[in-house]
């Protein structure tokens, strides 16, 4: 019996910090985005693809991790909610991530879903920190406000409720041969994931706006057989900020070179030799022909 091939896009969506990164991550089985408790961690589109079969079907799914949905403040804002436009218009099915803290205050989102005729799966994320009552509360106010296609709790930090999801999502999938190769994982190059890494560990080893101030460029990524030699530069948009980044005697960007070296390691499997230079680019997350060369799209200031 021929068996059958289903594929699609699944674009993962949501206000900030409610736990789209984990769940990506989770269901790609590869620690693909960007986790820690600060919003507005995840700044591009990544997609992370999953080949499997269950039965007579085959599926190649492919999850668009997206930031979090926010009012832009900047041009690098606005760049951040276009990856989201994106994803939304080659979407086969959504997820939308809200969780048990959430406020209902999710309007900018919501009106960016009550028109769309795609499939649109609500997640009630972070269930294991919730009552029963407090679930049931959320369901029934997201069937009276958006009236999903089906609304599912789970926990992606625990794992919980992901194997429904999953076969959930391969029910909706249309009928389609795979669109990439079998043993692609994700569409971003590996100097991608060595710069996230390094953003990674300022989101972690700094607070106030130093983290939210900072965009990472890898200026040579050279691999030999047994180690990858890294050069990145770190961008800053003040020498204030450039003061605080490097701390007393250089010895605070030490710290963050030595986890990401670390980080590194382990993601690539291999010994890695990592440079750090930090540069001052005045208002880069305001002007669109700085955050181009970043990766956010095209245009001019």
């Amino acid at each position: 019996m021929a068996k059958t091939h289903k594929a699609g896009f699944i674009s993962i969506i949501g206000k900030p910090n409610v736990g789209k990164s984990t769940l990506m991550n989770e269901l790609v089985g590869e620690r693909l985005s960007i986790i820690t408790s600060k919003a507005q961690t995840t700044r591009h589109r990544i997609l992370g693809m999953v080949n499997g079969e269950i039965g007579d079907t085959e599926f190649q799914l492919v999850y668009s991790d997206t930031p979090g949905i926010i009012k832009p403040m900047y041009a690098l804002h606005e760049a951040m909610m276009e990856f989201v436009h994106g994803s939304l218009e080659d979407a086969d099915v959504i997820l939308f991530v809200t969780d048990i803290f959430e406020k209902y205050d999710e309007e900018d989102v919501i009106q960016k879903l009550k028109d769309t005729e795609t499939p649109l799966l609500l997640i009630i994320n972070k269930k294991d920190l919730a009552t029963e009552e407090q679930i049931q509360e959320k369901i029934t106010h997201w069937k009276a406000v958006l009236n999903p296609t089906e609304i599912m709790a789970i926990s992606a930090l625990q794992g919980e409720g992901l194997g429904d999801l999953l076969g959930k999502i391969i029910d909706l999938m249309p009928v389609h041969p795979p669109y990439f190769p079998k043993d692609e994982l994700t569409d971003k190059p590996e100097r991608f994931f060595a710069a996230e890494i390094i953003r990674e560990k300022i989101l972690m080893n700094y607070k106030k706006e130093i983290p939210y101030s900072c965009e990472v460029a890898i200026t040579s990524f050279k691999e030999d057989e047994d180690i990858i030699r890294v050069a990145a530069e770190i961008y800053v948009e003040r020498a204030t900020q450039r003061a605080i980044l490097l701390g007393h005697k250089g010895e605070r960007i030490k710290k963050v070179g030595t986890e990401a070296r670390l980080a590194m390691e382990t993601f690539f499997a291999k010994k890695i030799f990592l440079e750090q230079y930090i540069k001052v680019e005045p208002d880069w997350r305001m002007k669109k022909a700085k955050l181009s060369r970043f990766g956010y799209g095209s245009g001019q200031d």
